[in-house]
């Protein structure tokens, strides 16, 4: 993929109709050790069937958000002429915090999947810390470089292996993806297990 970013992603509902990918700014940028170990974590997410997981969560977190907009509008019982009571409160409270927690659930999954990804990705390539110094790198490239296109469309950020929309902040509910300062930590402690 031509672009400067430093990325790749995985695509596919399953391993037998997958692929990954890989920028040209990641190319680039890192060594050959550093991107099969970055591709190793991208396999990772076909092995697990990741895109499509992301896909069913993305699709339950709208479908929630559209049902607590509707039962926003219809409120709660009926009257004795058969119309709907509306509880405006309550309406409001459902439409607010029914897709917020949706997405909260959907952000815990993407991390975890990330960690699985790592995880896996060391396991296929042996070498936990060419994944580790790759996403250094990649970290420190998006702190340089920036995203201006993830940060016009943030929902978009599920799909960088590091979070384009920062260089490096602590794992919190509304991240897409854990920390790399945690990632690596836990690919150091994986290659000192070996």
């Amino acid at each position: 993929m031509c672009s400067s970013d430093l990325n790749a992603f995985a695509t596919g509902r399953n391993p037998e109709n997958a692929a990954v990918a890989a920028t040209t700014g990641l190319l680039r940028h890192l060594s050959r050790e550093e991107i099969a170990g970055v591709m190793a974590h991208e396999l990772g997410h076909v092995r697990h069937r990741d895109t499509l997981i992301m896909t069913v969560a993305a699709t339950l977190s709208g479908a929630i958000g559209m049902l607590a907009s509707f039962g926003g509008m219809m409120g709660g019982g009926r009257d004795e002429n058969g119309r709907p009571l509306m509880n405006p409160i309550a309406s409001i409270a459902m439409m607010i915090l029914a897709p917020l927690a949706a997405t909260l659930v959907q952000m815990a999954i993407s991390r975890s999947r990330e960690y699985e990804a790592d995880r896996e990705g060391a396991e296929i390539s042996g070498r936990p810390l060419w994944l580790a110094s790759a996403l250094r790198k990649i970290e420190h490239g998006v702190a340089q470089i920036g995203n201006a296109a993830a940060d016009r469309n943030p929902v978009t950020a599920h799909l960088f292996i590091v979070n384009p929309l920062h260089g490096g902040a602590m794992d919190n509910l509304f991240s897409t993806h854990p920390s790399t300062d945690n990632r690596v930590r836990a690919l150091e402690d994986r290659k000192s297990t070996r």
